[in-house]
């Protein structure tokens, strides 16, 4: 008993996160170093009595940064209820109220002080001219700053939130932090900016001058001119979501209602693309169908005529696109498709429905919601999708590339850029929106607990005869769009000089020896490093971030879930480029000042990829029986407990799928990466399109194949670390038992 005691009064996370307080406030810089955070060169050069590393003591010592001064007051506070118990009322007081006015203090110098003194001018007007400045938080800010956070959510765990579970607390409050600071504030930001002047101000006008240009909703092209970017944009996206849609169901009813012998590679085949950059697949056209194309040039000899571009505008950018984003759409449709109950089916033939009256009357419409994912996810696909309509847009102006130039191009405008992604994402959100809609509150649930021994039935001959024609078709031409790309890596130059050769893959990847040893000369080895070391640290920082949050969502009931799912959802809807966008916009200026570094290529992968994490999470979780956590907390475990020993090991096939769909997305996004590449932290993908510009397409398709091959690789190397989930207790050598 008097050991309980002793150990209810010592809270040993209350210590560390105090002591964790005060590190960072005397020992570490307090602002963001030159070198980045992984460097620790700052401990040698000047610290700690340079301002540039100075700790946030050092520097209010020094009589610098006085605005750090009552930071203390929150640092001092809980030292009064260490040797308190968890019932005192004091207890959670102070806890509370120190962590809440350290993260507010923390919030509003940090925005309020910027690197040209007072960020507002009203600030200026009220306490007059700052005569100082400040930077971009560094290790101390971040340490404090979680401090602050975690003695925040455990007093709030001790006035009985979510049964007063600490872990549980703390989990929910740092993931509504992480997302609130790199999601809903980076997409704030952008908002505003889209209403600032040239004078610094804000302005509806100059808004509405921006959004509604003709650029932007011009129906020029009913007449032989251009329309506008947004209308393009929205036309090609409902295009690609409906054929996306259309390709995955008929792949989908090809390998689950057909007695088709190559399933296996047809399934492999409509996964490829997934694990090919973007815009690779618009080369491979480009090779086929360009102006010097194989296709091309074949017809025009054949007919005697001139070739043609008619390639570049929209209909190459809706067949690469479809080509890309019919796979995703196959894996939703193909478990939707699974999933039909099978007694049902077999309930309307036995009443005397045809094969076709079944699928049109019973199948097709249980499949809605399934269909209704495929055509949003082909949407938002298409409406973030960067590379083709880079490579192949022509004069066919669409939102994502129109965002690029109007932040990197000779315009530099940043107000346009903001209109831009505003207008992208009320896209995305319209199309969420109209999806519940169309869904409506219908059930469509057809798989219970009650056993379910019945079989599909194949498709209708009616049905079956241009399915398997669509398919075979569509297998066909994208077995030749990828021995394409293969093939094009090796041609000297293409149309001009088709000798086969390894000139691209020397020099991309050429290694060589020097008086220092092993020297990696080729031009591509730098991109290539840097691409896998940020896929390798943002994967697995991702699935757990998304596994957390699958957790708190299946397994805890607490108050705003709704909302916290949707907050951690949100980034889903949100395309890379209004990412790329809105992370520039934000992160450029103090507080969080990380634009060039490898920090922000990280943060973005895991937030725009953290969706997957927690969906896998959750479909994981939710066939794990409640009683599983309820015999462990019985047994004396808490809840972190619980979920480290007992939640995480039958979790590998979810852990599997985040870490090998984020390490894949991380090598092969462009979207939001174009924005946010720096000369220190150029991506394979960047690299690549700069390629592509210059006209050298065969380095460009090298580079993309080896990426390739690289992926296989790892996905398999993924698949033997985590293992595979075991639940049964019989192995093969126990059947004489």
């Amino acid at each position: 008993m008097r050991r309980a005691a002793t150990e209810e009064r010592t809270h040993p996370a209350l210590i560390l996160w105090i002591v964790a307080g005060w590190v960072g406030y005397v020992l570490l810089p307090w602002y963001g170093v030159e070198d980045g955070l992984l460097r620790l060169g700052w401990l040698v050069d000047g610290y700690p009595l340079d301002d540039d590393y100075a700790p946030a003591a050092f520097l209010i010592a020094q009589g610098n940064k006085l605005w750090l001064a009552p930071l203390l007051l929150p640092l001092i506070a809980p030292l009064f209820v260490v040797g308190c118990s968890k019932s005192d009322p004091r207890y959670s007081i102070v806890l509370t109220v120190a962590g809440s006015f350290g993260c507010a203090w923390l919030v509003a110098q940090g925005l309020g002080i910027g690197i040209r003194g007072f960020s507002y001018h009203w600030l200026n007007e009220l306490f007059g001219n700052l005569g100082d400045r400040q930077f971009g938080m560094g290790y101390g800010a971040l340490i404090v700053a979680a401090s602050f956070l975690f003695l925040f959510t455990q007093g709030i765990a001790a006035r009985g939130a979510v049964n007063g579970d600490v872990f549980v607390v703390s989990a929910i409050g740092g993931v509504i932090v992480i997302v609130a600071i790199f999601v809903f504030f980076p997409i704030g930001h952008m908002l505003f900016n889209a209403f600032v002047t040239d004078e610094g101000g804000y302005s509806l006008t100059t808004f509405a001058a921006k959004f509604f240009d003709d650029r932007l909703w011009g129906l020029g092209c009913l007449w032989g001119a251009r329309c506008g970017a947004a209308l393009n944009s929205l036309f090609l996206a409902v295009l690609v979501g409906a054929s996306t849609t259309a390709l995955g169901l008929t792949f989908a009813l090809v390998v689950t209602r057909s007695g088709f012998r190559f399933k296996p590679a047809l399934r492999a085949l409509t996964v490829l693309p997934i694990i090919t950059p973007p815009f690779v697949i618009g080369l491979a056209l480009i090779l086929l169908f360009g102006l010097s194309g194989t296709v091309t040039v074949t017809v025009a000899d054949f007919f005697g005529g001139q070739p043609t571009r008619w390639l570049y505008g929209l209909p190459g950018v809706l067949i690469a696109q479809t080509l890309a984003f019919t796979p995703i759409a196959f894996l939703v449709l193909i478990g939707v498709v699974e999933g039909v109950s099978p007694s049902m089916e077999e309930a309307a033939q036995t009443l005397r429905a045809s094969n076709w009256q079944t699928f049109k009357t019973v199948s097709l419409p249980l499949m809605r919601p399934g269909l209704a994912n495929a055509f949003l996810l082909g949407f938002i696909e298409s409406m973030a999708d960067f590379g083709n309509p880079l490579v192949l847009g022509g004069n066919f102006d669409v939102l994502s590339t129109e965002i690029f130039f109007a932040i990197v191009g000779a315009q530099y405008d940043q107000g346009r850029a903001a209109v831009l992604a505003m207008v992208l994402l009320c896209f995305t959100l319209s199309a969420f929106y109209l999806q519940r809609v169309w869904l409506g509150k219908k059930s469509y649930t057809t798989v219970t607990g009650k056993g379910d021994a019945g079989v599909h039935p194949l498709m209708p001959r009616r049905l079956a005869i241009p399915v398997f024609v669509i398919a075979g078709i569509w297998g066909a031409f994208t077995i030749i769009v990828y021995g394409m790309i293969i093939y094009g890596s090796f041609v000297e130059l293409w149309g001009v000089r088709n000798t086969l050769t390894f000139k691209h893959y020397v020099t991309a990847f050429s290694i060589g020896f020097n008086e220092h040893g092993l020297h990696w000369s080729g031009s591509a080895w730098d991109s290539f490093w840097t691409t896998i070391y940020i896929a390798a640290v943002a994967a697995p920082l991702t699935a757990a971030v998304g596994l957390v949050t699958a957790y708190l969502l299946t397994r805890q009931t607490f108050v705003g879930k709704g909302a916290f799912e949707f907050g951690t959802m949100l980034s889903f809807a949100i395309p890379g480029t209004v990412i790329g966008v809105s992370y520039i916009l934000a992160f450029n200026v103090p507080p969080i000042e990380i634009t060039g570094t490898g920090i922000i290529l990280v943060i973005s992968f895991i937030f725009r990829n953290m969706p997957v994490g927690v969906r896998a999470g959750i479909a994981s979780m939710s066939q794990l029986d409640k009683s599983l956590d309820e015999s462990s907390l019985t047994l004396g475990a808490n809840s972190w407990q619980t979920f480290r020993r007992v939640i995480l090991p039958l979790l590998r096939p979810a852990i599997l799928a985040a870490l090998v769909f984020s390490f894949v997305r991380a090598m092969t996004a462009i979207s939001a990466v174009i924005f946010l590449v720096s000369a220190e932290y150029d991506m394979a993908t960047s690299y690549i399109i700069g390629r592509v510009e210059n006209n050298d397409y065969g380095l460009a398709i090298a580079y993309s194949t080896t990426l390739i091959f690289v992926m296989l690789a790892t996905v398999a190397i993924l698949q033997i670390l985590v293992g595979r989930i075991q639940i049964g207790r019989r192995t093969h050598f126990a059947t004489g038992a």
